[in-house]
């Protein structure tokens, strides 16, 4: 298992000693998955947290028998779908991988006994979701402040996105069409 990376990832947010790192690793597990497989599927409950050690997933939904993606995330990240693993209630996203990706897993019931066992590590649970409502709030402000264009030169500012997902993929997440994305992007270059 290649937990230097999620070593290195816990060292920026938090200080922790060695022998919690070794607590924290003790209890994780690492898994492969293949592009297109999913993680997690609508209707499921989670019960998981995730590294991604490399790779991306993205969260979408059905709607209309049409696919929304909403959000995505690559290497270096720690997440869940929260709101599935806190109250506990089927999910209605579906977790994807939009490439090989390899992750890093804590299940929940491990989470809940490092939280109450390590305090920089509780430390570092807020500080990761705190990141991550932050993300949230701006994602949304952006949909409701800038135009198309704007959402896409955000997006820009982050190559990595744009080089791992497909068009209709990045179209969904700005909001827009297939179309009007070719339209912005004609017009930008």
């Amino acid at each position: 298992m290649q937990t230097d990376k999620l070593v290195a990832f816990i060292k920026r947010i938090v200080a922790i000693e060695e022998h919690e790192l070794q607590l924290i690793i003790s209890k994780c597990r690492s898994k492969t998955i293949s592009k297109g497989k999913l993680v997690l599927r609508s209707g499921q409950i989670a019960n998981q947290y995730y590294f991604i050690v490399s790779g991306g997933l993205r969260f979408y939904y059905h709607l209309n028998d049409q696919e929304n993606t909403t959000w995505v995330c690559f290497q270096n990240e720690f997440f869940t779908e929260i709101s599935s693993l806190h109250p506990q209630k089927p999910t209605r996203f579906n977790i994807q991988a939009v490439e090989d990706t390899e992750l890093i897993i804590i299940d929940k019931k491990e989470m809940d006994l490092l939280y109450a066992h390590i305090p920089g590590w509780e430390e570092f649970g807020r500080k990761i979701w705190e990141a991550t409502a932050a993300r949230m709030v701006d994602q949304l402000l952006n949909f409701q402040t800038l135009s198309a264009e704007e959402r896409y030169l955000e997006f820009l500012q982050t190559p990595e996105l744009l080089q791992k997902i497909p068009v209709k993929q990045l179209a969904s997440i700005l909001g827009i069409t297939p179309n009007a994305l070719s339209r912005i992007r004609k017009k930008i270059r």
